[in-house]
């Protein structure tokens, strides 16, 4: 008799074990499934904020290339002679590795021409830029919304040679959407050329 309420004591013992490890893994398989699913609207809302910032620098090419276009049509400029971002020293210098466009993020590149923009429109203090954290969208009241933005400048993409070429451009537009203290950016780079009559 004994021997009997033992051995049902083990097998209650390996039940009980096997019920905690059931109730562990579905635990586990459960607080998976909840980070993921809450993970869920936070990718889709970075997704959202990274499209918004391309299109803040789509509407910074197009803004940019219209005022180019018609300081070429009203023979404002003959060339992209002087005209490019020089400030802050080396900015443009591809064997600088401090300052060269490509090695530093989009938010150190805006950080950087903060010094040098100004708040009027394309090229209006020489500084190089052609817009400066230029609001593209309308907030609820009808106001230029500072948290959807773009920056221009162009780069002479000859600078370092001893030919360089007045006639092509490397056109970059920042696109940025702040919220909540938090910065989206997205870069565009776009060669641009003065087409030549009868070409």
């Amino acid at each position: 008799m004994s021997s009997m309420c033992i051995e049902y004591q083990r097998d209650r013992g390996i039940g009980l074990i096997i019920v905690i490890v059931v109730l562990a893994f579905l635990l586990t398989v459960g607080v998976a499934l909840l980070t993921v699913i809450s993970a869920g609207p936070k990718i889709s809302g970075n997704i959202r904020f990274q499209e918004q910032a391309f299109n803040a620098a789509e509407a910074g090419f197009d803004a940019a290339f219209m005022a180019i276009e018609d300081f070429f049509t009203g023979a404002v400029w003959t060339s992209f002679d002087g005209q490019y971002l020089v400030n802050p020293t080396g900015i443009d210098l591809p064997s600088d590795q401090n300052n060269y466009f490509r090695r530093l993020t989009d938010e150190e590149i805006l950080s950087r021409l903060e010094s040098l923009a100004s708040a009027g429109g394309p090229y209006s203090d020489g500084s190089g830029i052609v817009f400066y954290k230029k609001p593209f969208i309308l907030d609820m009241d009808g106001n230029p919304d500072p948290k959807y933005t773009y920056t221009v400048f162009l780069i002479d993409d000859e600078a370092e040679t001893p030919t360089a070429d007045p006639g092509d451009v490397i056109m970059v537009c920042i696109g940025a959407v702040e919220t909540g203290g938090r910065l989206t950016t997205s870069r565009l780079e776009i060669e641009l050329a003065i087409e030549l009559s009868g070409t």
